[in-house]
């Protein structure tokens, strides 16, 4: 996966032209105050994406994506440009995600449930909000794992590889996981799925499931 087009890493850049990506984080690591906000805003959108649709719930994808923002910041120095410096950021934020998933796992509290409250809230409920309730609440029967991968691929539209890439695991552990966290919402969803806008949740193939989970 690659940062935002942007000019080669020839060295120099134009008044007018957009430092890379990794040039902003050099720029952050030898103490330029703004280059890590620029570097934020630019991928912020896609950082926020994947964090509220890992986790389910607007107030901890907040949580996370400040917790993961935070990492970032503090250990950008530790960055060794194996991988494209989104790739990282977005490590980061999954990370983020999976810790907290595994904490509100071990001790679920009363009010785990607060999104699905809010979309509920409206005088009368829309079906793509009826959508996205039985969504939220298929998804969150998944183990961390899965759903990260899920969410990935199915509903953010990311390559196999580069969500392997991400969540630092191989191409196959990605199949498997998504073929597994498939074929567990089919029963639940398999209601919608002749409705528009629903993320693809289709039986897996033969031997996908393969592998580590």
């Amino acid at each position: 996966m690659t940062g935002q087009p942007g000019p080669a890493l020839s060295g120099s850049w134009g008044a007018q032209a957009e430092p890379p990506d990794a040039e902003l984080l050099r720029r952050h690591v030898t103490g330029d105050a703004a280059a890590f906000g620029q570097l934020f805003l630019r991928h912020r959108d896609r950082l926020w994406a994947v964090a509220l649709r890992t986790m389910g719930d607007a107030d901890e994808a907040a949580d996370a994506l400040q917790d993961a923002m935070i990492s970032a910041f503090r250990r950008a120095a530790d960055f060794r440009g194996d991988s494209a410096v989104t790739t990282w950021l977005h490590r980061i934020v999954v990370n983020a995600c999976l810790d907290r998933m595994r904490r509100r796992a071990a001790r679920p509290v009363a009010g785990g449930e607060h999104d699905l409250d809010l979309l509920a809230r409206t005088p009368q409920a829309t079906p793509d909000q009826d959508v996205a309730l039985d969504v939220l609440a298929a998804l969150r029967t998944l183990v961390p794992e899965q759903r990260a991968a899920l969410v990935m691929v199915d509903m953010l539209g990311y390559s196999v590889a580069d969500t392997a890439e991400i969540l630092g695991v191989s191409p196959g552990t990605v199949k498997s996981r998504c073929a597994r966290g498939r074929a567990r919402l089919l029963p639940q969803l398999a209601h919608l799925r002749n409705q528009p806008g629903v993320a693809r949740v289709s039986p897996p193939a033969e031997g996908a499931g393969e592998g580590q989970s």
